[in-house]
């Protein structure tokens, strides 16, 4: 190998092993081997060794997953970050991306050819898993989550062999490849992407109101959120201002191709019954992917202890108001919040593993600077979308928490046809299932 390979008895690695995550609170699991492949070929022998030694294999594209799904006990961990390429073909609208690509790299790329894709809300994520999850990012209301634009993919199987997956050849690991995320049973070296011509204008607004004004905020976003333009994404959070104090904040980035058309979307959000109360009001403000990535890592900060669980829902909002009240009550300190997304009515779909979306979107983001507070933290997080799991329909994959709360991430069909397509391309169980989901080879 070109690359580098750490055991666990070897110098350096346990550095490398809370490397390999973003979140501060790294999962007390300790992989045999560490691998980091400089290229396609790395990864072909790191796969056919783990699979000649008798290792399971996870893998880690930018070590953004909050729970830390990559990091297992035994086995080999497969790190793919130097596996950055971005080859952007414009006449076509297509890129072939590897899956370290950082997603705000490939945004500043596609840029200077006037070229855009729905990358992730923020900075440093890599495309790699965000891609295999589903992909929840800018003006995805218009494009759909991001798998969607992924039209190939090149993956080494568990078989130690490097296949081409399309709609016409293994359409069956395509298919699973696009919403299976961290249970993917492969190596994806290279995605292959449909892009967009360039959003021309980028706009915003903000509203802060305080917190005893949620019950109205919450009701007025649920009442307008079918008259959102899909090219712009509501949101609310729940959060603490600079005293400590709670606060809903209301924004609405927008993704336009006229200001006129930002200007006209964005003053929907000026309805709410309670503004002449709220505490700041910005109707209308340009703003830049370089604003938004600013706003997104003030919101979550670096050298933290995160723990996040979520819900997709479409029930009655006076059904919801008792849990958002009860999120909003016992709120951890800076910087945990609780996120409210308008995702809306959703187009049709291809036909792809994921399937679990719905009207709204709430998560949690329960952190923290002090290892003494992870017990507490972790219980806010699972224990406040535990007391709301009878108004959900099922999470998504970007902000699980599977490994606490076992949940629903794709459709029941989906799942048993998952299951399928693993016991076809990895009998042996090469690859770690789910956390929180045991997998064993079909007898």
């Amino acid at each position: 190998m070109r690359g580098s390979a750490l055991r666990r008895e070897d110098e350096g690695y346990e550095a490398a092993r809370r490397a390999t995550l973003w979140n501060a609170r790294t999962p007390a699991l300790f992989p045999d081997t560490i691998v980091r492949p400089r290229d396609e070929e790395d990864v072909l022998a790191a796969v056919r060794v783990a699979r000649e030694q008798g290792m399971r294999i996870a893998v880690r594209s930018g070590g953004h997953s909050w729970a830390g799904n990559h990091v297992r006990d035994g086995g080999m961990l497969i790190e793919l970050c130097d596996l950055q390429e971005a080859l952007i073909d414009t006449e076509a609208r297509s890129a072939a991306i590897g899956p370290g690509c950082v997603g705000t790299d490939l945004l500043a790329r596609l840029a200077e050819q006037d070229l855009f894709f729905p990358g992730g809300h923020c900075k440093g994520v890599a495309l790699g898993g965000y891609l295999l999850q589903g992909g929840f990012g800018w003006n995805g209301r218009v494009h759909g989550p991001a798998c969607m634009s992924v039209h190939a993919i090149d993956v080494v199987t568990a078989a130690g062999e490097l296949v081409r997956a399309d709609a016409e050849h293994h359409s069956d690991l395509y298919w699973a490849a696009r919403g299976s995320g961290p249970g993917f049973f492969g190596v994806v070296t290279r995605f292959h992407l449909r892009v967009y011509e360039r959003p021309k204008v980028i706009a915003s607004c903000a509203y802060l109101y305080p917190a005893e004004l949620l019950e109205e905020v919450f009701a007025w976003a649920h009442e307008i959120g079918p008259r959102v333009a899909r090219t712009v994404e509501l949101m609310l959070l729940i959060h603490r201002d600079d005293a400590g104090e709670l606060e809903v904040g209301v924004t609405g980035p927008a993704l336009c191709g006229t200001e006129e058309e930002a200007r006209e979307a964005l003053a929907l959000l000026q309805s709410c019954p309670v503004l002449e109360r709220a505490k700041v009001a910005l109707p209308y403000f340009p703003a830049t992917f370089e604003d938004f990535f600013a706003g997104s890592g003030a919101i979550y900060p670096d050298d933290h202890r995160w723990v996040t669980d979520n819900m997709w829902t479409h029930s009655p909002v006076a059904d919801l108001l008792p849990g958002l009240r009860r999120i909003a009550d016992t709120l951890p300190e800076w910087p945990s919040h609780m996120l409210w997304m308008n995702w809306g009515a959703s187009p049709p779909r291809p036909d792809m593993a994921y399937s679990v979306e719905d009207e709204t979107y709430i998560a949690v983001y329960g952190a923290t600077a002090d290892p003494g507070r992870d017990g507490a933290i972790a219980e806010w997080s699972t224990e406040r979308m535990r007391e709301m799991e009878s108004f959900s329909t099922g999470i998504q994959l970007a902000d699980e928490n599977l490994g606490r709360r076992p949940a629903r991430f794709v459709s029941d069909e989906n799942l048993r046809r998952l299951d399928e397509v693993r016991a076809a391309y990895d009998p042996d169980g090469v690859f770690h299932p789910w956390m929180g989901r045991p997998w064993a080879p079909p007898r």
